[in-house]
């Protein structure tokens, strides 16, 4: 059967009656897509998006190796679906529309069950009518736990955004033409778990497991903490097993859209000391956009006591045997509309992958950028022929960075590559999870204007 056979049967015969092509879950409360109100600034922002009528969207957890089940019901007027950014799950749980499943319309419910092989900091976001949603808050953090307890004191969850306001507190347009075709259209409004600068108290002297994660839709932060010893453990999900150098003021870390990076932060002894998250924005003065103080009796942690994460169960590729297969980002020689079907289209092509923009969500007849065998190893040439900077993602799978014309990677396990101005960077993979893969740019308005495809795992 086909592609669009599947797609335009099954799958649209069962979202008919509601089901999304799954029956309901008996015990997990729905997730419901609703519109939402909060006073982002000084007045009370409306027409935002949220699973909560006046709040960001909550952090969503889990266990590893623990099923999970997540109905998710939509109750506004535009279609929808949930993607789980980083989570290597079955495909037909992917959350992404036309490819692994029908648009959630209004009211339907859609039951994603998958159980996480991967511990780690994740998040989630939808995948229909992207722009709109997720630049009116639709992005919230998911945590999957170790199946031990890795023996922090506490922990810290930031899900870095922008937001793009008028002098009302009330939503300027989520994209325009002009950033489309250059960086993305940046917000104005720089926030961290939808706050200005938020302080949060744990115990003097602990150990807290400080999880920061971009789910803004353009903006790549440029990160350092100031105040306490820390260091990096985890890079977009997966424990890191080598050295990285803690960033700071003058050399920081580089964050896109999409990606996490955990650290493990040693609070101060002193009762009301701060640790800053610390970011450098154009053309702004560093400023922190959240605060740990520490509060209470100093209970005198010390890093060297926390063991290195345990590994997650990924597969590391043969180079010896590996295929390799070419990907060029840059702009597109031609126009034209992308066909999106029910998930929106900002109206123009700017953007392509091997010089051919996407054709639409809902175009009949596209087929995979490559075709990968399941089991096999294989390296990835991606090559940003464009002055502007990519962020990545491929979903389902995980690779590793190899080597860059630019700088030197440290071989950490990553699903988002964000490639610098001209950069050329080779990362390696196993094909180990069958299906169509989404392989897009997640600066939003790049993958909505032809930055966007997808690989096939068979």
């Amino acid at each position: 059967m086909k592609r669009r056979e599947f797609l335009l049967g099954s799958s649209a015969a069962a979202g008919a009656i509601g089901l999304g092509g799954f029956g309901l879950a008996s015990a997990a409360p729905e997730l419901v897509i609703q519109s939402a109100s909060f006073a982002l600034r000084d007045q009370v922002t409306t027409g935002m998006v949220s699973l909560s009528p006046d709040a960001p969207p909550p952090v969503l957890r889990g266990r590893q190796g623990e099923a999970m089940r997540l109905p998710v019901r939509n109750s506004t007027l535009d279609y929808t679906a949930m993607h789980w950014h980083g989570l290597r799950i079955r495909n037909a749980m992917d959350g992404v529309p036309y490819l692994t499943q029908m648009p959630v319309g209004p009211n339907e419910l859609f039951d994603y069950e998958f159980t996480p092989p991967d511990a780690g900091t994740y998040w989630y976001h939808p995948h229909c009518m992207t722009m709109e949603q997720m630049a009116h808050g639709l992005t919230g953090v998911m945590v999957i736990s170790e199946a031990e307890d890795p023996g922090f004191d506490s922990e810290q969850v930031i899900n870095l955004r922008d937001f793009r306001l008028d002098e009302e507190d009330q939503f300027l347009p989520a994209y325009t033409q002009r950033g489309a075709a250059r960086a993305g259209t940046f917000g104005n409004l720089q926030t961290a778990n939808w706050l200005d600068t938020p302080v949060y108290d744990h115990i003097s002297g602990g150990l807290v497991r400080l999880r920061v994660v971009n789910t803004d839709t353009t903006r790549i932060y440029r990160l350092h903490l100031e105040g306490a010893e820390a260091r990096i453990i985890a890079w977009d999900g997966h424990p890191v097993d080598v050295e990285v150098p803690l960033p700071n003021a003058e050399d920081p870390l580089l964050v896109g859209p999409g990606q996490r990076v955990d650290f493990a932060v040693a609070m101060p002894s002193g009762e009301g000391q701060m640790v800053d998250l610390v970011a450098k924005l154009p053309g702004q003065p560093h400023r922190p956009m959240a605060r740990l103080r520490a509060v209470g009796a100093d209970v005198a942690r010390d890093l060297r006591e926390l063991k290195q994460l345990p590994p997650n169960p990924v597969a590391r590729p043969d180079l010896a045997t590996a295929e390799l297969h070419e990907f060029v980002f840059g702009w597109t020689p031609e126009g034209g509309e992308p066909n999106n079907g029910f998930c929106g289209s900002l109206g123009y092509n700017f953007w392509s992958i091997n010089r051919t923009p996407w054709a639409g969500d809902a175009t009949e007849g596209v087929g995979p950028l490559a075709v990968l065998e399941m089991g096999n190893s294989y390296v990835l040439r991606l090559r940003n022929e464009s002055p502007n900077l990519h962020p990545i993602h491929l979903h389902g799978l995980v690779f590793t960075p190899l080597k860059s014309n630019l700088r030197k990677l440290p071989p950490l396990l990553t699903d988002t590559m964000l490639l610098l101005k001209d950069e050329v960077v080779e990362i390696a993979l196993v094909a180990d999870n069958p299906g169509d893969w989404a392989f897009h740019c997640h600066v939003i308005e790049h993958q909505k204007t032809g930055l966007t495809g997808y690989i096939r795992v068979v």
